[in-house]
C-alpha cells in the first residue's frame, strides 16, 4: 500500500489561504487518486497537522509522507515541521519530501500566471519580471531566490530580478524602480508564493507602479505535479524524480 500523502501548509488567519491549499490538494488528488491525500495546518487552521497524525495512526495507517508545502528551505522545513513530526505517534513511519522548489515546472507555473495576467510569449525580450518571495532570514532561502531569478532571465526575458516581501532587500516596489530604469518596455511582477495572506498582500501593494502582476502560484497543475515528483522521490529514494 502506497504511503499517505501529507501535505503540510503553513496556516494563516486569511480565509483565502486555506481555500487555496484545499484547491491544490484536490488538484493533486484528481492527478493520483491511488495516492490517499491529507493536509494539515502548522498554525491558524484546522486539522492541526498533529491531530492528522493521530487520526491516522488511530486507523492503522503506518506509512506517511511528510510533504511541506513550501517553496525552499528556510526555518519551518528545517525547524517547525521536523519539531512536529518528531512527536507523531511512535507506530507511524514518517519521510519528510523535499520542499517544492526549485523546480523547472515552478519556473512554468510562474510563466502561466503571466500570460493568464495578459502578457504573451511575444513580450518576453521587452518586459523585465520581478520575483517576488515571501522573504526569509535564512540565507539559504535568499540565495535560492537570486539563483531561480539569474535562471529565468536565461529563458528570454528583459530582465529578472529577486525582491523579497519581508526579512530582505529588495522590496518589490524597489525592483520595479530598478527595470523601469534599466529601460525595460514593461515591467511584471511574478508572486513566487502557494496561496494569498499577508505578504502577497504587500506584494500586490508594491506592484503599484508595474504593468502586470500576476496571480499566486496556487493550485497550477505545474505546482501539483512537482508536489507529486517530491512525494515519489520520498517514497521511493531510489527513483528520485528526474528533471524536477
Amino acid at each position: 500500500m502506497k504511503p499517505v500523502l501529507l501535505v503540510i501548509a503553513h496556516g494563516s488567519r486569511d480565509p483565502r489561504h486555506a481555500a487555496t491549499v484545499h484547491a491544490l490538494v484536490r488538484r493533486v488528488r484528481s492527478l493520483r487518486p491511488d495516492v490517499r491525500v491529507e493536509t494539515g495546518f502548522l498554525d491558524f487552521n484546522l486539522p492541526s497537522v498533529q491531530g492528522v497524525l493521530e487520526s491516522l495512526a488511530a486507523e492503522g495507517v503506518r506509512d506517511v509522507v511528510a510533504l511541506p508545502l513550501l517553496l525552499t528551505r528556510a526555518f519551518h522545513a528545517k525547524a517547525d515541521i521536523p519539531a512536529v513530526l518528531r512527536d507523531a505517534p511512535p507506530q507511524l513511519r514518517i519521510r519528510q519530501a523535499e520542499v517544492l522548489g526549485p523546480s523547472p515546472l515552478l519556473l512554468t507555473a510562474l510563466e502561466r500566471r503571466l500570460y493568464e495576467a495578459g502578457l504573451t510569449p511575444a513580450d518576453k525580450s521587452s518586459t523585465g519580471v520581478v520575483l517576488a518571495s515571501a522573504g526569509s532570514t535564512d540565507p539559504e532561502a535568499i540565495a535560492v531566490i537570486a539563483d531561480i531569478a539569474r535562471e529565468w532571465r536565461h529563458t528570454g526575458w528583459c530582465a529578472v530580478r529577486p525582491a523579497f516581501a519581508s526579512a530582505a532587500l529588495p522590496r518589490t516596489e524597489d525592483a520595479v524602480r530598478e527595470l523601469r530604469a534599466l529601460g525595460c518596455s514593461r515591467v511584471a511582477v511574478a508572486p513566487y508564493v502557494l496561496a494569498p495572506g499577508f505578504l502577497p498582500d504587500r506584494i500586490a501593494r508594491g506592484a503599484a507602479d508595474a504593468d502586470v502582476l500576476a496571480e499566486v502560484l496556487g493550485p497550477a497543475p505545474e505546482v501539483a505535479r512537482v508536489l507529486l515528483r517530491r512525494y515519489e522521490a520520498a517514497r521511493m529514494p531510489s527513483l528520485a524524480a528526474i528533471g524536477a
